[in-house]
């Protein structure tokens, strides 16, 4: 059984906050559709990058790839990432947030 979708704006506030109160402080970066839009969440450190990619487990469950490859990345290579996937997905949300272990600051399963 799946759970419930959030609507893709409720969802990004929530992680937003969640990540100001834990110190990992985030923006939106591009906003998408508010209600039915995918997510990119970018995590930065001093000198590195990850881009995690929203998706859904065969059963449903909300999970997170790391879509720039299981290492950290450079500015350049992320940011290609990311314009090519709002290329194909106009409705991409896109938020960053300060990660000095490059981990989400919400609860998040990582395939």
């Amino acid at each position: 059984m799946s759970e419930p979708r959030i609507k893709a704006g409720l969802w990004v506030s929530m992680a937003l906050r969640m990540g100001n109160a834990d110190g990992r402080y985030g923006v939106v970066v591009r906003k998408g559709d508010p209600d039915a839009g995918g997510v990119l969440v970018i995590l930065r450190n001093d000198k590195e990058v990850s881009v995690l990619s929203q998706i859904r487990s065969a059963d449903g469950e909300l999970a997170w790839m790391r879509a720039t490859g299981p290492g950290a990345v450079d500015d350049v290579t992320a940011d290609a990432y990311v314009a090519r996937q709002v290329k194909f997905d106009p409705d991409l949300w896109v938020i960053e947030f300060e990660a000095p272990d490059l981990l989400p600051p919400f609860e998040a399963k990582l395939v």
